[in-house]
């Protein structure tokens, strides 16, 4: 009897997307990309050319003239339109996002719903772009300001949330009249292609928002391209700066969100239980791999022990395994060479729970893991870690608490866990750090205030969505008019007057 072998399914293509159409690339690079819960390749990502993102940004070039006449009102009934389809569908493109990154299905779903109360907010933009207007500011002058599009701008993003820091940058941009170049992580690009068919389906006109994958090769091409007006990025603190740098040094503006070290500090008057919770939710949840996760608690006074048994306690009970998994409430990390790098910080300090062990044989996977008596100067302190590796560091005083958040070089976030009211409000008043949580782990602001760090979490003045995003895709003029009658003009050399 002769054995039959199944024969290997045949890896999926992911293609760019310029002017309203999939584009299959022509640099002959690709990249691979992996379903982290099984370690297997499941697709190839086509790399762009410089010829290739060049062909984007003409293609966002040429539809810039036309959206940006665009009605207000349209703007907004499109926006409408990918609202809702956005809402419909949101549990599709959670499975992409699982399948690719390995994140849990309802985590993804969250990753989707937050991305889309920045979309719910650029609803609104005939309100957002509404100016000022002074009348008789002179006898018979009227001054008004008005704020306009820049033109093509892009957007280059990282691989830990694939749909929702793209909705931060995409929408204010376009809703606010630019057209748009995304050059997603290339390991895990799929959620890109399925909101540009999104976007088209809602009424986009073709060639406002495109995409282009690929490597560094292609992040430059975006920086140096002439015909881009601004970027924005988000990602490591020392690709931050080169963005930023480059970027600037050929006269774009550009926001480049950089690395984070967030500190939970934990007062001894700390309802225990609630601060363990929160520790192991902002530690482990997405395997660590967020921004605003915490990394490192910073225990005050005679709080560490009881706070360290009750995070020990909960972490046997966080369920690890494949995302599409109901029961899984955290995922495996993003690329074995990432996993390997997170489990390397479990060779320093005092490992109280050490998460290579029992971790699942397939895939990418680490288990929630826990370090005592974590130092400055030490690897698993001075680094982000992105992983679920938990750090805590002892201290006396409330006073040794914010010194060392504040001489953090990173200040993208940070929180206080207290029953104290003065010496929460003393926190936020003299903390260094972009976002302040009271009682809450990830303080992520919602969509009408705006996201951004300080220190090295941030290159440049804006930060991303909400009022901050409006100014930075947009540019302001001033407008001063009269409307006098001919017979009374005359020449007048003196400087203008007001009074």
């Amino acid at each position: 009897m002769t054995e039959t072998i199944e024969a290997p399914a045949a890896l999926k293509q992911i293609h760019h997307w310029i002017g309203g159409r999939p584009v299959a690339g022509e640099s002959g690079r690709k990249g691979p990309v992996y379903n982290p819960a099984t370690g297997r390749q499941t697709a190839d990502v086509d790399f762009a050319s410089v010829e290739e993102v060049d062909r984007a940004v003409q293609s966002a070039k040429t539809a810039s003239a036309a959206w940006r006449e665009v009605s207000l009102a349209k703007r907004a009934e499109i926006f409408f339109a990918i609202r809702e389809l956005v809402h419909e569908r949101r549990e599709e493109v959670a499975r992409i996002l699982t399948s690719e990154h390995g994140k849990v299905l309802s985590d993804a779903i969250g990753e989707v719903t937050r991305g889309l109360e920045v979309i719910e907010f650029c609803c609104g933009i005939p309100t957002l772009l509404k100016s000022e207007y002074s009348e008789q500011a002179s006898t018979g002058i009227d001054v008004y300001s008005i704020r306009q599009p820049l033109g093509v701008v892009a957007g280059i993003t990282p691989f830990n949330f694939p749909a929702m820091v793209p909705m931060w940058m995409w929408a204010p941009a376009i809703a606010c009249g630019n057209t748009f170049v995304l050059k997603p992580s290339e390991k895990d690009p799929s959620a890109s292609v399925w909101t540009a068919e999104l976007l088209k389906e809602a009424g986009l006109p073709d060639g406002v928002f495109n995409v282009v994958h690929g490597d560094k090769v292609a992040v430059d091409a975006v920086l140096e391209h002439p015909d881009v007006a601004a970027v924005s990025f988000v990602g490591s603190t020392p690709i931050a700066r080169y963005v930023y740098e480059k970027a600037t040094s050929t006269g774009k503006r550009c926001q480049a969100l950089g690395g984070a070290k967030n500190h939970m500090i934990v007062l001894p008057d700390a309802d225990i239980d609630m601060a363990a919770d929160a520790a192991v939710s902002a530690a482990y949840g997405s395997a660590g791999e967020r921004c605003m996760a915490i990394s490192q608690v910073v225990a005050v006074g005679g709080v560490a022990e009881p706070l360290i048994d009750a995070i020990k306690e909960r972490i046997p009970k966080v369920k690890v395994g494949d995302g599409l998994d109901p029961s899984s409430e955290m995922g495996p990390l993003i690329t074995e060479a990432h996993r390997d790098k997170v489990a390397s910080y479990l060779d320093e300090g005092d490992v109280l729970v050490d998460g290579r062990e029992g971790a699942p044989a397939e895939g990418f996977f680490l288990r929630p893991s826990l370090i005592d008596n974590v130092t400055p100067g030490m690897r698993a302190y001075e680094d982000e870690i992105f992983g679920p590796v938990l750090g805590v560091t002892r201290v006396g005083t409330y006073a040794e608490a914010v010194k060392l958040v504040n001489d953090s070089p990173f200040g993208n976030g940070t929180a206080i866990f207290t029953r104290d009211g003065g010496a929460a409000r003393q926190f936020q008043f003299e903390v260094k750090a972009g976002m302040v949580g009271i009682n809450v782990p990830i303080p992520v602001p919602v969509a009408y205030y705006s996201f951004g760090g300080w220190k090295a979490s941030l290159f440049g003045d804006r930060h991303v969505y909400g009022p901050e995003s409006i100014d930075f895709y947009t540019r302001g003029k001033v407008v001063t008019s009269r409307w006098p009658d001919p017979a009374t003009s005359t020449v007048d050399l003196g400087f203008p007057q007001t009074r």
